[in-house]
């Protein structure tokens, strides 16, 4: 294992994101869960505050917008300001920088959150022109679901096609294992989302890091990797608590991964946050005879939608240390950008 330092440049950005999760999603994992979650392994946690512009709740595209360019922008855009202007993206400027990049998902790979870090377009539903900004996009890699934005398209076009006359191999039907550095890889797994985990996912998500991890880490120059655990964000919105659960136990390991390749590698930085908390989710006393019970826990929503709750932000590695205290959702990507080493792109949330 070699010795962290934590006052150098990070090499890799591992950005790990749960959509929908906050604390009381968190805390599931420590309830539900067998042994003690990857959570506990952080020693560097902070929270911050999501408001997007023009609203006091923010959807998955504004939040994730700034996390990925470093601007506050409004519910449903992907990587463009509040004026809808498009702004770089750290896996864009880490591409043009020598890293490899990628962006691992369980939605669509369209879906508002992996699209605001290679996407720039004003309405998050609009799959197709996402679809074809993937096609102009410097992503090395990439898995989810979500192939019929890129072949069964309005206007008749194959992206798929596209994307292989470009030298990137597409698989629709498998995730691919002993990759060669080099090349581009597009696992796009179903049509539309992946299954959930009750329906029989399985490992894809930890599988699909692991094999990231592996192909990513070949790149002398370092990588920039993105992985959104979904449908975590869904269960909320269904009000589904054993939904929320099992996804946030996948995600756990994945979060388990990250930490074991950085621990290994020594100049990676994992960040693990969310965008906004899904569902006003408590872990309630369960009632007996209509009384609570406090040796039981049951799963309580007060919403279908998103709360305005602060979100934990949980970092390790070369510039965790700065993810400590209570900050905008924006200033994230500055923090991200100054492990990165890149100095002038230190933004405060008050510049962006």
């Amino acid at each position: 294992m070699q010795q962290l330092q934590e006052d150098r440049p990070a090499k890799n950005i591992i950005l790990l994101i749960g959509d929908g999760m906050g604390l009381a999603q968190v805390s599931t994992a420590y309830y539900f869960g067998e042994g003690t979650p990857n959570f506990s392994r952080f020693k560097h946690i902070g929270l911050h505050q999501n408001e997007p512009v023009g609203k006091k709740i923010t959807d998955s595209a504004s939040g994730a917008t700034a996390f990925s360019t470093g601007y506050k922008s409004y519910n449903a855009a992907i990587g463009v300001d509040g004026d809808t202007i498009a702004r770089e993206t750290i896996l864009e400027w880490a591409a043009l920088n020598g890293k490899s990049t990628g962006v691992i998902a369980t939605s669509s790979i369209t879906h508002a959150t992996p699209a605001s870090f290679y996407a720039h377009v004003q309405n998050r539903n609009w799959h197709e022109d996402i679809a074809a900004d993937y096609a102009k996009a410097p992503a090395d890699f990439a898995a989810g679901g979500g192939y019929k934005y890129f072949s069964q398209r309005r206007d008749d076009q194959d992206l798929l096609k596209v994307l292989e006359e470009k030298h990137v191999l597409v698989d629709t039907n498998e995730l691919g294992a002993n990759l060669e550095f080099g090349q581009k890889y597009a696992f796009f797994l179903e049509p539309d989302a992946m299954p959930t985990m009750k329906d029989g996912r399985g490992d894809f998500l930890p599988n699909a890091t692991a094999t990231a991890l592996d192909f990513l880490s070949n790149d002398e120059d370092g990588f920039f990797l993105m992985v959104e655990g979904s449908q975590i964000d869904w269960g909320g919105h269904a009000n589904d608590g054993e939904y929320v659960i099992n996804e946030v136990l996948d995600f756990d390991k994945v979060i388990g991964l990250a930490l074991d390749f950085a621990q290994k590698d020594g100049n990676t930085l994992v960040v693990v946050t969310a965008d906004h908390e899904t569902g006003g989710l408590s872990l309630s006393a369960a009632k007996v005879f209509g009384q609570p019970e406090y040796g039981a826990i049951e799963p309580t929503f007060s919403t279908g939608g998103h709360s305005a709750s602060l979100i934990p932000v949980f970092a390790y590695g070369p510039g965790s240390e700065a993810f400590l205290g209570i900050y905008q959702n924006n200033d994230i990507y500055g923090k991200m950008m100054k492990a990165f080493a890149e100095k002038s792109a230190a933004f405060s949330s008050t510049s962006r």
